[in-house]
C-alpha cells in the first residue's frame, strides 16, 4: 500500500535526440539550389538558333538572276554542293539549339537533373560545334573562290557579276561563324561548371 504510482506518461517517454543545428523536428532536406550557370546556357542556345535560322535564310533567299547579253544567268545556292551542305548543317544545329534550350530551361525548375544534362551537353555541344565549322570553312572556300578566282585553275571570279549573291554569302558565313564562337563558348562552360562539381 505505501508504494506510489508513477505517471503513465513519465514511464513511457522516451529520450528524443535534438534536431541537428537550424534544423526542426519533421523537416524535409532543403531542394537542390538553382544552378545560374543554367540561365547563362539558355541565352547563349538562344543566340545559337538565332544565328543559325539568320544564316539558313539569308543563303536561300540569296537567288540572282543576271542578264549576260542573250544569256540569262542565275545564281542559287543549290547550284554548290558546299552550299547545300551549308544549309543542312546549319539547320540542324538550328534545331538542336531550340531543344536544349528547352532542356536547359526545365534544368532550371529541376536543378536535380543539372549534371546529367551537362555531360550530355558537352558531348552534344562538341558534335554539333564541329558540324557548324566544316560546313563554315566549306562554304567559305566556294566563297573565297567565288571572289578571287584562281589563276592556276583557270576558275574565274562570279562575284563581279553575282554581287548581290555574294554579299548574302559573305553574311550568311558571318552569322555562322558568331554561331561556332558561341557554341566554343557553350562548350567551355559546361565544361567548367562540370568540374565545378567535382567534390575537392
Amino acid at each position: 500500500m505505501g508504494s506510489t504510482d508513477k505517471p503513465a506518461d513519465l514511464e513511457t517517454a522516451k529520450e528524443v535526440p535534438p534536431p541537428p543545428k537550424g534544423a526542426a523536428y519533421g523537416s524535409t532536406p532543403p531542394p537542390p539550389k538553382r544552378d545560374y550557370f543554367f540561365v547563362v546556357d539558355v541565352v547563349l542556345r538562344f543566340l545559337v538558333f538565332a544565328a543559325s535560322l539568320t544564316s539558313v535564310l539569308v543563303i536561300v533567299i540569296s537567288k540572282q538572276t543576271v542578264h549576260l547579253g542573250p544569256r540569262i544567268s542565275v545564281a542559287k545556292f543549290n547550284h554548290s554542293p558546299a552550299f547545300i551542305y551549308f544549309v543542312a548543317a546549319l539547320s540542324v544545329a538550328g534545331l538542336y539549339a531550340i531543344i536544349t534550350t528547352l532542356a536547359s530551361l526545365s534544368v532550371i525548375w529541376k536543378p536535380i537533373l543539372s549534371t546529367k544534362f551537362l555531360l550530355h551537353f558537352v558531348f552534344l555541344d562538341v558534335l554539333v560545334l564541329g558540324l557548324v565549322a566544316s560546313a563554315t570553312g566549306t562554304a567559305g572556300g566556294v566563297a573565297y573562290i567565288g571572289y578571287k578566282g584562281n589563276k592556276h585553275t583557270q576558275w574565274l571570279k562570279v562575284c563581279s557579276t553575282f554581287d548581290k549573291f555574294c554579299q548574302h554569302v559573305v553574311g550568311a558565313l558571318a552569322t555562322s561563324l558568331f554561331a561556332s564562337v558561341l557554341l566554343v563558348l557553350l562548350v567551355w562552360l559546361s565544361t567548367f561548371t562540370l568540374h565545378r562539381k567535382i567534390p575537392k
